[in-house]
């Protein structure tokens, strides 16, 4: 699995351009090292150095958030492994700790131990209630504690994201309803905008199906 910013180190990375990446399942073999190896994992760049520069003890480089349905036996999966093989350690949830309607305190703590996240949005990425509380969790990590977020807009457009349109805009709707009919803490769906809003105006990677 989106704060006032108090003090942001300056071990975070200016912001980056969107590249327009061509993604084809069918061929991880092509498209993943150039995601992953060109544009995120050279040991001379940007999260090597983020990694590197950090005054915090941390117990992950990376966390991983993402809608699992969508790209668990995927993308992310792909991306985690890579990440290992590049010898930084990345936290990505087991299915077990889904269970039950709230965020399990094993990923709120792994967020909060990581130097940043990585937020894989997805067509349904917004559906998944977890998936929004750890986002916001993540926003609050970045504006309290400098934590670095970059954003991974997988096969949808990172306006829709920002602006809460398409499935995006049909999902929050859907929580809104579901909250207000059964009681539920009606100011969940307005942090849940706000965290969406603010990640997906970080600069990140844009893949796209050609």
């Amino acid at each position: 699995m989106e704060g006032g910013r108090s003090s942001r180190p300056s071990r975070c990375p200016a912001r980056l351009p969107i590249p327009q990446i061509p993604w084809d399942d069918g061929d991880r073999n092509k498209v993943l090292p150039a995601f992953t190896k060109k544009r995120m994992l050279r040991k001379d760049k940007k999260m090597t150095q983020a990694i590197g520069e950090s005054s915090r003890p941390y117990r992950y480089d990376v966390f991983l958030s993402f809608h699992g349905e969508d790209t668990r036996n995927g993308f992310t999966s792909y991306l985690h492994e890579e990440l290992k093989q590049s010898g930084i350690a990345a936290f990505m949830d087991e299915e077990e700790l889904w269970k039950g309607e709230e965020i399990a305190p094993a990923i709120v703590r792994a967020i909060g131990e990581s130097r940043i996240s990585i937020v894989v949005f997805s067509e349904n990425y917004a559906s998944s209630s977890w998936c929004l509380d750890e986002l916001v969790r993540i926003v609050e990590c970045r504006d309290t504690m400098g934590q670095i977020v970059w954003p991974v807009f997988y096969k949808v457009d990172p306006s829709d994201v920002r602006k809460q349109r398409r499935r995006y805009g049909r999902a929050l709707n859907d929580h809104e309803e579901r909250l207000k009919s059964n009681g539920g803490d009606s100011e969940k769906v307005k942090r849940w905008r706000k965290a969406l809003t603010k990640a997906a105006n970080v600069s990140g990677w844009h893949l796209v199906k050609q």
